[in-house]
């Protein structure tokens, strides 16, 4: 099988031609490597590549293999992991020049358990420093770009988990969500990935934000990551606010579409939508009521836009950081910098009024859904901007969270601890994949994944390849 074969393979495809005895383990990681041989220099996906530790594992769970003993459903799978995460023995750096030496000592959950399903972690993927912003850039791994178009942000900060998976390197990666940052650069690279229930997957350590901060899968199909939730979703003892395990399969639950009420959302809070992007959810619209077994739901959603929550409990998280020496000042991010000058100035009974009025905002949403079931609509309002930016040329710096003034709807769903997903609906005239946003219920994360299903069916965004892809 040639490369490109294995680059378009899906993580489900491949974990099957595993346990047929069709293709080994070691070929599937020596494939993933030529891969990113072959992409890397131009896209920067990865922080580090761990070749050698792969081949080894590879050789021994082909051994396996060939013995008809499976670890799990990804027996044999290469997979990437968001430099984010805490893999043992492994550095763990944050894209921050602070933590360029930091070495794990112990694994968090979610890769716990999709290891010990059999995954093979090729490398760490990059984010911007800590996690802070939607671009994709940081001051220790530089630029990551977008495979459709060089020249452009990837999105983040789960940035080089969505470049791998669009450039073909790995079919699975995983990546967090504290604002976006699973959704927004699956919707500027032109992959799937779901923003799970609050505490769904369960995290360690704790993010500053933990009461935005979701965990999860990236991939390139929807089956690979129902399947992938079913494995590393569950309750940890080391995450206070797991949710017990859902009692379902979601990979099973991905039959035919349930009669689900949909609201069809142009917009939210009244903010802009590039007319390029505009035309595709409109098209996706017209496609859905004419094509999905779904209700179409007429509603006026009045909420308020609840920025200044999110600002508050955004720069929040900065005061970790505060006492700082300057030396280090100088070596962070200069945006992440402003965020932890901005955050000396919070007084405890700001932050408590903030909550407040954090839950005032998800009870009106919450009461909004119990007439419907799935709120769906753009997902990033712009193309992808500069990929050397932080955001589009006008956004303004003096506010306190500037790159959530081009992602207006995604951080509402971070507070509410909605399921929502980013799906690819179509391209825009230059060329560039445009992502759909699916909201959901609390908890009701199937519903979210049998609509995404039900559209994947009728539109494959797989027939357009980026211009960097494994093989092309």
């Amino acid at each position: 099988m040639e490369l490109r074969q294995y680059a378009a393979l899906s993580a489900v495809e491949m974990a099957r031609l595993v346990r047929q005895g069709e293709v080994s383990p070691v070929e599937l990681v020596q494939s993933s490597l030529d891969a990113i041989e072959e992409t890397e220099a131009r896209v920067n996906a990865y922080s580090a590549v761990f070749a050698e530790d792969a081949k080894a594992r590879a050789a021994e769970l082909e051994k396996e293999a060939r013995g008809k003993s499976f670890r799990g459903p990804f027996h044999g799978v290469p997979v990437g992991i968001k430099d984010l995460f805490l893999v043992q023995g492994y550095k763990t750096q944050r894209g921050s020049k602070l933590y360029v030496d930091s070495v794990a000592t112990e694994t968090a959950p979610s890769v716990e358990r999709l290891l010990a399903a059999g995954a093979i972690m090729i490398g760490k993927t990059t984010t911007p420093e800590l996690g802070w912003k939607a671009a994709s850039n940081s001051p220790l791994y530089g630029v990551t770009r977008n495979p459709w178009d060089l020249s452009k942000t990837a999105g983040g900060s789960s940035s080089g988990s969505a470049v791998a998976v669009a450039d073909g390197t790995v079919p699975l990666t995983l990546g967090s969500d504290g604002g976006g940052s699973m959704r927004v650069p699956a919707s500027f690279c032109g992959i799937f990935s779901l923003k799970p229930t609050l505490a769904r997957v369960p995290t360690y350590p704790l993010s500053p934000t933990e009461h935005l901060s979701h965990a999860g899968p990236m991939t390139n199909r929807v089956e690979d990551y129902a399947l992938a939730l079913d494995v590393v979703q569950g309750p940890d003892a080391r995450d206070p606010q797991a949710l017990p395990a859902a009692g379902i399969s979601y990979h099973e639950t991905l039959g035919d579409l349930p009669k689900l009420r949909c609201v069809l959302a142009p917009t939210l809070f009244g903010a802009s939508v590039d007319p390029a992007i505009a035309a595709v959810i409109a098209k996706a619209f017209g496609e859905i009521a004419a094509h999905l077994p779904v209700e179409i739901v007429e509603t006026k959603l009045d909420w308020p836009d609840p920025i200044d929550v999110f600002d508050a409990l955004w720069v929040a998280r900065g005061a970790l950081y505060g006492g700082m020496k300057p030396e280090d000042v100088a070596r962070i991010d200069p945006g992440f910098a402003r965020m932890v000058a901005r955050s000396a100035s919070i007084r405890l009974e700001d932050h408590f009024r903030t909550l407040q009025a954090r839950a005032a905002f998800n009870r009106s949403v919450a009461e909004a859904f119990e007439t419907f079931d799935l709120l769906v609509m753009p997902m990033v309002p712009i193309e992808p901007f500069s990929a050397e930016a932080d955001g589009p040329p006008d956004m303004d710096m003096d506010k306190p969270v500037p790159w959530a003034r081009w992602t207006p709807f995604s951080y509402p769903f971070n507070l509410t601890g909605q399921p929502a997903a980013s799906i690819p609906c179509g391209w825009s005239p230059s060329g560039l994949p445009v992502g759909l946003q699916v909201i959901g219920r609390r908890f009701a994360d199937e519903n979210v994944l049998q609509f995404c299903a039900a559209w994947e069916r009728h539109f494959d965004w797989r027939r357009r390849a980026p211009s960097v892809f494994a093989g092309s």
